[in-house]
This record gives C-alpha cells, sequence and structure tokens, in this order.
C-alpha cells in the first residue's frame, strides 16, 4: 500500500506547519498590542477627537489625560477627563500647585491653562477641595472693600461661605481670598492681602466624551 505523504507517528511536523503556528502567534500578538493602543488612545487623546466640539483652551494646553466613565446611564458621552495630574470631582477639574505666587499671578496662571481659580459652590466642593497643606488661593476677590465676588460672576452669597471666625477682617488692602490650611474647621477662608505668595487652586469643566 502506497503511504506516500503520510507523517509516520513520532515524526516532525512539515516546516510550513511551524512556520503557520508561529505566524498565528505573532498575528495574535500584533492584534493585542493593536487593542492597547487604541485603550491609551481612548484614555489620552480621545477629548481632541470628539468631532462635533472645538477643542477648549483647557484642551489644547494637555496632551496627556485621564478618563473614566463616570456619567449616567444612557448619554451619548460615556467618558469624563482631566488633564493628568489634575483630580476630578463631579464635572470639574481641580489642578493644586506646588508653587506659590500671588493672587493676581495665580488667576493669570489659571487662565492660561484654560481655568479660572476655583469657585466654591457648595459644602460639598468646599471639603472635596480643602487642601492639607498651607494656604491656597481661590477665586473670590473685592474690588471695594467687602464687596466680595466671584471670578467667574457667579453671585457672592454670605451664607453659603465658608470664611474662619472672625474673618473676612474687611481690612484696607485685603481683598483676596485663601483657604488658611492647617485647620480642624470646614470654615477656614482668610482674606488676605493680594500680593503675598499662595499656592493656588485651578478649576475647569471636565471634558465629556
Amino acid at each position: 500500500m502506497n503511504h506516500q505523504g503520510r507523517v509516520s507517528p513520532g515524526t516532525a511536523a512539515p516546516a510550513e506547519e511551524r512556520s503557520c503556528s508561529w505566524l498565528n502567534i505573532w498575528v495574535f500578538l500584533t492584534f493585542a498590542l493593536a487593542i492597547k493602543a487604541a485603550l491609551v488612545t481612548i484614555c489620552l487623546v480621545v477629548p481632541f477627537c470628539h468631532s462635533s466640539d472645538q477643542p477648549t483652551v483647557l484642551q489644547q494646553q494637555f496632551s496627556e489625560w485621564e478618563c473614566n466613565s463616570a456619567l449616567p446611564q444612557g448619554t451619548d458621552r460615556g467618558w469624563m477627563c482631566c488633564p493628568k495630574g489634575w483630580r476630578r470631582f463631579q464635572r470639574s477639574c481641580y489642578f493644586l500647585s506646588t508653587d506659590k505666587m500671588s493672587w493676581a499671578e495665580s488667576e493669570q496662571n489659571c487662565t492660561g491653562m484654560g481655568s479660572q481659580l476655583v469657585v466654591i459652590n457648595s459644602k460639598a466642593e468646599q471639603i472635596k477641595r480643602n487642601p492639607k497643606r498651607e494656604n491656597f488661593h481661590i477665586g473670590l476677590f473685592a474690588e471695594k472693600v467687602g464687596q466680595w465676588q466671584w471670578v467667574d460672576k457667579t453671585p457672592y452669597n454670605v451664607t453659603a461661605a465658608f470664611w474662619r471666625e472672625g474673618e473676612p477682617s474687611n481690612s484696607l488692602g485685603e481683598n483676596c481670598t485663601v483657604m488658611h490650611v492647617p485647620g480642624v474647621s470646614l470654615n477656614n477662608w482668610n482674606d488676605v492681602r493680594s500680593d503675598l505668595l499662595h499656592h493656588r487652586i485651578c478649576e475647569a469643566a471636565a471634558v465629556t466624551v
């Protein structure tokens, strides 16, 4: 009987079969790397690629982003993104600086990044944005003594403010506000001179994609 073309037991597979096996492995690895690259693109680049929106100043300033799926089910956008190194709370991104500047320099620095000095709108935000080191400029100032206003024109509500006891002193020249840290109380705002150097908290709307 003619056994030509059959491989007897114990005989190595033809070179063609071994080549196909290695080819399949390389195809699988290439596909896996492509999937990983796509996920990285989603996390870092996707804020710049949403076709219906013009990039914001914040988006133009940063190339690395951190995104997570935090929007309610049923919305057409499933990710909320902040620049890498910023912190997200609800629908805002926050930058807590390690260097110090005057109030005007702090506001200019935040604006240059497509943000603003933080505007505190609620007790939850005050608790969450209450830093644990030194003093931080926030976006509350007074053009005239005692006439406090937020940088984004949000109406100032004294009943929703978090001044330290005895503050604001409304002293001449103390027309800017810092979160005074350390402090054990939730009420830790203090009016200070604008030329004093402090850290800053910048705030911007999170990018939704």
